[in-house]
């Protein structure tokens, strides 16, 4: 019998919860769990099962934290039979084929799934749903089995793909998108040894052009600030943008020399203000690590803030 899981199309929204998204969730596998909306389960059963689907993730290592919605972990239920027991209390007794997926949310690709056959009772059919959703061990080995073989597609998608990943991280550099190419690059999982490793130096690299880039663009701002009010009051608008840059080897002259200008405007306690040791500054990114740790920040604030749509189309499979 065909069934249909409708894994829905959908909008993300911005993804604000800080505390849900945490740095050491990037170089990681990450499962995230989805239920649709139309899925047949009453609410709180739903919440139950969003709640037990969480527990397999985190118990296994793979929690998910929206850092990257792409790969999830959901499932599908179906009531196989439902007797109703004499009471007092009449009781509900329902058998259901509770189905767990994971896949890939992007090309609509089911990685692996498993079929578990659960038995609930209570006293209405929300209870009877809760109380065979309660009985899912996420140790199952049957649910490990599932996991393993998920992890082992998303790896080899990784590793098969990496080519494009690389390439795709360098076009949106080539269009200035230097934060989102970083953020593509560090979501790739410590566990693909080769791709996670060119993947790092590819975003090290970007991160050098983006401060290049940066540089060139606040000095440009700077300068004009300064020309269209060489005063003190243009001096405070172009301080304002000069301590926000990181000096680059491009534009670190042509930032001196500005720098000199506009200090020589400002006022004693104002030169305390805007402090521009240029060797301090430099310093902040001035080894590959800190290039890393400042990627990671940067993919960070992209995860908690882009607005990342992705099409959840109905997966049909016998």
């Amino acid at each position: 019998m065909k069934k249909i899981l409708t894994l829905l199309i959908f909008v993300f929204g911005v993804v604000t919860c800080d505390a849900q998204i945490k740095l050491d969730d990037f170089g990681r596998i990450v499962l995230n769990a989805y239920l649709p909306d139309n899925i047949a389960l009453p609410m709180e059963a739903k919440n139950m099962l969003i709640t037990k689907l969480n527990q397999i993730t985190s118990n296994n290592g793979m929690g998910g934290s929206q850092v990257n919605p792409r790969f999830i972990i959901t499932a599908n239920v179906n009531v196989g039979t439902k007797d109703i027991i004499a009471g007092p209390p009449q009781m509900i007794a329902q058998n259901i084929d509770l189905t767990i997926f994971i896949g890939d949310a992007v090309s609509n690709t089911i990685f692996s799934n498993t079929t578990l056959s659960l038995k609930g009772v209570g006293t209405n059919e929300n209870k009877a749903f809760i109380d065979a959703i309660k009985s899912i061990n996420p140790k199952n080995k049957e649910i490990i089995s599932m996991l393993d073989e998920g992890k082992n597609k998303i790896v080899n998608y990784y590793s098969t793909q990496c080519d494009f990943i690389l390439k795709q991280a360098n076009t949106l550099t080539e269009q200035y998108q230097f934060d989102q190419a970083i953020y593509n690059l560090m979501l790739v999982p410590e566990i693909c040894k080769d791709c996670y490793f060119k993947s790092r130096e590819e975003a090290v690299l970007i991160f050098k052009e983006k401060v290049e880039s940066d540089c060139t663009e606040k000095l440009k701002q700077a300068k004009t600030e300064w020309a269209a009010a060489p005063n003190a009051n243009g001096a405070n608008k172009a301080a304002a943008i000069l301590i926000t840059i990181v000096p680059s080897e491009s534009c670190k002259v042509e930032l001196n020399k500005l720098s000199a200008e506009v200090k020589n405007k400002l006022q004693e306690d104002q030169k305390k203000k805007y402090d521009f040791d240029l060797i301090e500054m430099q310093k902040r990114y001035d080894t590959e690590q800190k290039q890393i740790d400042a990627n990671k920040q940067i993919a960070l604030e992209i995860a908690k803030h882009q607005p990342q749509t992705i099409n959840y189309n109905n997966i049909y499979w016998r």
